[in-house]
C-alpha cells in the first residue's frame, strides 16, 4: 500500500476556493484503479491549512492519478493558490489490521 499525505497552505480568503476544487474530484479520484481513499482536511487551528490523505495499492496505482486529468486539472487551479511550496511525505505500508 501506498500512503501520500500532502500538506499545503493557502491565504484565508481562498481556502474555500481550493476545498471547492479538491471536493469536485473526489469521486473522479476515488474510482481510479487502486484508490482506497482520498480524504481532505481543513487544519482546526489554522485557516489556511490543508492536508490530503491519500491511500492506493500501490505505486503503479498512485503513478496513474499522478497522470491523469483530474491531477491536472486540480493543480491548476491549486497550484496559484498557494502560498508556499507543498510538503509530500510518501510512505509504503503493510496493512496490519481493520477494526470495525
Amino acid at each position: 500500500m501506498l500512503i501520500a499525505i500532502v500538506d499545503f497552505d493557502v491565504a484565508a480568503a481562498d481556502r474555500a476556493a481550493a476545498l471547492a476544487q479538491l471536493d469536485a474530484e473526489r469521486a473522479e479520484v476515488s474510482a481510479m484503479p487502486g484508490n482506497i481513499s482520498f480524504r481532505v482536511y481543513a487544519g482546526r487551528d489554522s485557516d489556511t491549512a490543508l492536508t490530503i490523505l491519500h491511500e492506493w495499492q500501490d505505486a503503479a496505482s498512485f503513478a496513474g492519478y499522478q497522470a491523469s486529468d483530474s491531477f491536472a486539472r486540480s493543480g491548476a487551479v491549486l497550484r496559484p493558490l498557494m502560498t508556499g511550496a507543498p510538503v509530500s511525505r510518501r510512505f509504503h505500508a503493510d496493512l496490519f489490521e481493520t477494526v470495525a
